[in-house]
């Protein structure tokens, strides 16, 4: 990277939180872990600005406890810590920290006294995710180190006791106090009921959950889908309103939560346990699959461009070890020897290709994926038995959706077009394009001189105080429908049992109104369309 592009980067990553989702907690704790004490206090007792994320009672009394535990007032932190709990705090969020901020407080008497009453074993999750036909994941935090145990059970006329599947892990200190329990040799398409049991002892309510169709065959199945899921209390009920659906999975894609504080790890945690401990969002993805890629805003800083090596800048690798203990996706780019969010799945005959669009974008390069995950795109799409293949893209695909910026694809333009003229050239039929990062729902087309036309689904408003304006005079998109008034995700209803298999684009928003929504059938993804 020479110097002019390293520059324009750290410019984007001074000013980058300024214009992020204002959130007073998590910002209070950017300050907390540069030792700014008194700023982060005041902080907390300004009146909430016109965008903000409000904060409650519950949240500013643990924050304080975090302040007074950092400056060793254990005796000020016991007595916040008490009143956040007073407040609706789930005692949880104590338990799990972030811990470096609240050593002081831990080795107080008088806390683990009063602690050992409420405290939990089972401290986040279960969170169901890497469902396959076969196979399902299953995501836990713990308060300690421990065992843990998964024990499902098929739920069918014919099924007996001997359909019990069990399988164990181990919760490690390393891995912040979480584990990922696989079980395989499951059937396609079934129900399952399952328990979760830490170091012996039942700790979670029953749960169901539902394996995907048989691969590459016909089906039938809903996803929804978004980004732009900054913590707001008022809005948390979306995950609710997702619950209310019959989907086969839930895909979010970045900005999932608002960090923008890449260089301290207290701080994304911070974000991550708060949305964890959300008894909605709990409640959502212990049944739902929940497939994740990061954009800026849970990456780096607003609108970053990293550049391509792995270990510069210093807090990408140990950004994305937090990314990776927090989530529960079917891999993670290429692992430790190529760090990424990269990863595809498939439902049945449709094809889902998630893209890493940070890690290795680079200006010099002219690049937004880097060589080795494009090289992965390309064999991916190359091989794809899916009638649909859905290209998923944390940033918009569609020319001039975001005016005046290049940190869409518009930035990348040429790479855009090698992606799509690959598609052409090897006469690759089915392809639909999804992105997040604007805070609306749209659907756009993009018009092809050499192949068929490609239609693109964006929606990233799931919680999002800040709104963007549609945009229906972009240069090089069509604009279709969209909206922008309320929150909202993107529903998508594939049919590929049908003669002409086809998709339905809804947008529904968070009083669960459908808005609009438009059909796609696979022949107008043809090239001889």
């Amino acid at each position: 990277m020479n110097i002019k592009h390293y520059t324009f980067f750290i410019i984007l990553f001074i000013a980058g939180p300024i214009f992020a989702q204002h959130d007073p907690g998590r910002n209070a704790v950017r300050l907390l872990v540069t030792n700014r004490f008194e700023p982060a206090i005041d902080l907390l007792a300004q009146p909430p600005r016109k965008m903000n994320s409000p904060i409650d009672d519950a949240e500013r009394f643990f924050v304080l406890t975090l302040a007074a535990s950092m400056q060793g007032d254990t005796l000020t932190a016991l007595k916040h810590a008490k009143q956040a709990v007073a407040a609706g705090l789930p005692v949880e969020r104590l338990q799990a920290g972030p811990k470096t901020l609240l050593q002081a407080l831990y080795a107080s008497h008088a806390f683990r006294r009063w602690i050992k009453q409420l405290e939990k074993t089972l401290i986040h999750g279960p969170l169901l995710g890497a469902v396959t036909d076969s196979s399902a994941s299953f995501w836990v935090r713990t308060a300690q180190e421990a065992k843990v145990t998964i024990e499902a059970r098929q739920l069918s006329a014919t099924a007996g006791n001997n359909n019990i599947i069990i399988q164990t892990a181990r919760t490690a200190a390393a891995a912040d106090y979480t584990a990922k329990v696989f079980l395989p040799e499951l059937l396609p398409d079934m129900q399952y009921a399952y328990r979760v049991y830490v170091d012996g002892r039942f700790v979670s309510s029953e749960n169901r959950f539902r394996t995907f169709p048989k691969q590459n065959t016909a089906t039938r199945f809903s996803i929804a889908f978004g980004g732009g899921a900054g913590y707001t209390p008022q809005n948390e009920r979306m995950w609710t309103i997702l619950q209310s659906h019959d989907l086969h999975a839930l895909l979010l894609l970045g900005d999932n939560v608002y960090i923008d504080d890449p260089e301290h790890v207290a701080t994304q945690r911070y974000c991550y346990y708060r949305r964890q401990s959300q008894p909605d969002w709990r409640n959502l993805t212990a049944s739902l699959p929940v497939f994740s890629i990061y954009d800026d805003h849970d990456f780096g800083t607003n609108d970053c461009v990293p550049g391509s090596e792995i270990e510069r800048p210093a807090w990408k690798r140990p950004v994305w070890q937090v990314f990776r203990e927090n989530w529960n996706n079917p891999a993670y780019g290429g692992g430790k020897t190529q760090p990424g969010c990269w990863y595809d799945f498939t439902i049945g005959d449709v094809h889902f290709i998630m893209l890493d669009c940070r890690y290795y974008r680079d200006l010099d390069a002219g690049s937004m994926l880097g060589a080795v995950q494009k090289k992965w795109l390309f064999k991916r799409l190359r091989s794809s038995k899916g009638k649909f293949k859905v290209l998923v893209s944390s940033v918009p695909w569609s020319p001039g959706v975001k005016p005046g910026s290049k940190d869409t694809w518009d930035g990348f333009s040429n790479e855009r077009e090698e992606i799509f003229s690959y598609f052409e050239k090897n006469k690759i039929i089915g392809v639909l394009l999804m992105s997040a990062d604007r805070h609306r729902s749209d659907m756009r087309r993009i018009q092809r001189k050499n192949g068929y036309d490609l239609y693109e689904f964006m929606s990233s408003k799931l919680t999002n105080v800040h709104t963007h304006d549609l945009v229906q005079n972009a240069k090089g998109s069509e604009f279709i429908m969209g909206y922008n008034a309320k929150c909202s995700f993107g529903l998508l209803e594939f049919d590929t049992v049908a003669a002409d298999p086809h998709v339905k684009f809804s947008i529904v928003n968070i009083d669960n109104e459908f808005i609009d929504s438009r059909m796609l059938k696979l022949s107008q993804l043809s090239v001889n369309n």
